[in-house]
């Protein structure tokens, strides 16, 4: 029974993301004086360092990147990267890890496939955006080789990659699993480092908070008629929800929900000017759950009923006709 137990949790894990993280080997490098790469290293999957102590220069695809104790570095895959040790003594945890997706390798009907499991060649920002259920690229913030995180997430990092590297050296039940576990837990604090990083880089740039408001309205508009959060719109120009409403109302003057609800009713008044819809079948087609939700913000918007905004305009047209 428990020999069957693992491999179905996996399983589940795989058909609910598509793709999982898998840590191919760690290791704790220590260096005790200053060390070159002789030769530049290049792989098809991600290479995560921490720097635990000390200071290091990275040259990654012809760019010289500085790092020193407490800062996370990952090199993109097909990446050239040479390491510089200055003035050590230097200790970093190294983390080398892919995405494994499942494909159906026979062409079996779907009820019976045959599954082989390989490496997918996905970035970093691009598992986050399909795990998470962002649009396509919503994360994909730079083209450059390699991501640099410092900050509030560091410690979270260096603990879970201590944890990771612990249970490799084990040769206990499930071990798989559980590295693959602690692989998504990294990458959702991952994922939230480099959220950090974006927003700072933003209160620096206010024209780029600027620009992404602007996005977000336009994304606002064009899908009023769905079942829309203020969450998922923030997600979609990677902000977390409060930056994103602070940034939306010190553009705009209102919150986001309030231009949402604003949108729909303006929508709505078009709707209401035709008698062959019904007032519930309006609420459906502006994104209203239910006719009450949608009356009731109509009147705080508009001050009366859809009903009642139906008969004035109705009575206006009959008076100029």
């Amino acid at each position: 029974m428990f020999e069957d137990l693992l491999p179905a949790v996996e399983k589940g894990i795989m058909d609910a993301a598509g793709s999982i993280p898998v840590v191919f080997k760690g290791m704790e490098r220590s260096f005790e004086r200053s060390a070159t790469m002789t030769h530049p290293s290049r792989h098809d999957y991600h290479e995560l360092t921490y720097v635990r102590s000390g200071k290091a220069d990275f040259l990654i695809d012809g760019r010289h990147v500085s790092v020193e104790k407490g800062a996370t570095l990952v090199i993109r895959p097909n990446t050239s990267h040479q390491i510089k040790i200055r003035n050590g003594p230097a200790e970093m945890l190294v983390l080398y890890f892919g995405f494994s997706r499942q494909i159906n390798r026979t062409g079996l009907p779907e009820e019976r496939p045959v599954w082989t499991t390989e490496i997918a060649p996905q970035t970093l920002e691009q598992f986050i955006d399909f795990a998470f259920g962002n649009d396509a690229g919503a994360s994909d913030k730079s083209d450059e080789p390699y991501l640099l995180l410092g900050g509030k997430s560091r410690q979270d990092i260096a603990a879970l990659i201590e944890r990771i590297l612990r249970e490799s050296r084990k040769e206990a039940y499930g071990r798989e699993l559980m590295m693959q576990l602690l692989a998504m837990e990294l990458l959702v604090v991952l994922a939230r480092g480099l959220r950090e990083e974006w927003e700072e880089s933003l209160r620096v740039r206010t024209g780029k908070a600027r620009e992404l408001v602007r996005i977000a309205r336009n994304y606002i508009v064009e899908n009023h008629d769905r079942d829309l959060s203020i969450a998922h719109v923030a997600a979609y120009v990677f902000l977390s929800q409060g930056y994103f409403t602070r940034a939306f109302r010190d553009e705009t003057g209102i919150s986001p929900m309030s231009f949402l609800m604003q949108v729909r009713v303006d929508h709505a008044c078009k709707l209401l000017e035709r008698q062959d819809i019904k007032v519930s079948g309006i609420a459906r087609q502006v994104g209203f759950s239910s006719p009450q939700r949608f009356n009731a913000a109509f009147r705080k918007h508009m001050g009366m009923t859809p009903m009642q905004y139906r008969r004035t305009i109705l009575e206006q047209k009959g008076t100029t006709s």
